[in-house]
């Protein structure tokens, strides 16, 4: 991009965010400023953006992992960015809450997910997310009426993989994440073997085993989108250590990471745990900030 168009941008950080608000930066071109939250004693919070946002492309970089804690600075931050003058007001959220409750499973329950985009469409020009949890419904376009775009982590993990893991063995943790996996595979020339999974609640998870017999060369590598509590692959990870493969690489594009998650894993027996960059986490190795870069600039220069 040329010097004048970016600095039309200007990059705004949510706490949490700073490392990949600097890595997003150096890509765009442009610096980026960490925003300025203030808690007054009785919890609400306080606001303070730059002045000089007239005629200019605002990014709001933030995750929206915790989206309960984050969600009213976030809105307030987008409606003060918009009456100091901007141009466009832009949401870039490598992780994208609330996509698990899609549908109403039982009578009552409230559909999280639609509730979640009709709040934030209202307040932003466009929404930039990296591989959100989209299963029932298939595309953005049928949650947000402003454009949103779906970034695809799957180039980065690609090449992280071939400098990484030798000879891999992909395996996905259930039916939902074969396309994903089996898309992956083909990039690498790589086998691949989607696991059976039952699950009895939050935290109890069965995985059925297929024949492993022929896999002990390689290098068992679980991939999933997200990792929150990890019961998934922690049991998968004990199950192929008791097959005698090699201990597995655990991989994940959002590292939510609850608890004792990523120690449990390791515990378990993985060999390496790593994530994408979408949510802080010592797990974070695989860049996916070059990605959005170039995802966000056409909308910037709208």
């Amino acid at each position: 991009m040329a010097a004048d168009t970016n600095a039309q941008i200007v990059l705004l950080t949510f706490p949490g965010n700073a490392v990949a608000g600097v890595e997003l930066g150096a890509k765009l071109g442009v610096p980026s400023q960490r925003l300025e939250l203030h808690a007054f004693p009785d919890g609400e919070t306080l606001v303070r953006l730059p002045n000089e946002l007239t005629g200019r492309c605002v990014l709001l970089l933030c995750s929206l992992d915790h989206l309960d804690g984050k969600l009213l600075p976030l809105l307030l931050t987008a409606d003060a960015a918009r009456e100091q003058g901007a141009r466009r007001v832009g949401l870039v959220a490598p992780y994208l809450g609330y996509m698990r409750q899609d549908s109403r499973f039982h009578s009552g329950e409230a559909v999280s997910a639609r509730t979640v985009a009709a709040v934030l469409e209202r307040h932003v020009d466009f929404l930039i997310t990296v591989e959100p949890h989209l299963h029932r419904i298939h595309s953005l376009a049928e949650l947000y009426h402003i454009p949103a775009h779906a970034v695809s982590a799957m180039p980065a993990i690609v090449d992280w993989m071939r400098r990484e893991v030798r000879q891999p063995l992909l395996i996905g943790p259930d039916q939902e994440s074969s396309h994903w996996v089996a898309a992956i595979a083909a990039e690498l020339e790589a086998p691949y073997l989607i696991l059976d999974k039952v699950r009895h609640g939050d935290r109890a998870v069965e995985i059925l085993m297929p024949e492993l017999a022929g896999w002990t060369g390689h290098t068992p590598v679980l991939l999933d989108d997200i990792l929150a509590t990890a019961q998934t692959m922690i049991t998968a990870v004990r199950q192929l250590k008791q097959h005698g493969l090699p201990d597995p690489v655990c991989v994940a594009v959002h590292p939510i990471l609850v608890g004792d998650a990523l120690s449990g894993l390791l515990a378990a027996g993985a060999a390496r745990v790593v994530s994408c960059n979408t949510i802080a986490q010592p797990s974070n190795a695989i860049d996916v900030m070059p990605l959005i870069a170039e995802a966000v600039k056409p909308f910037c220069h709208k």
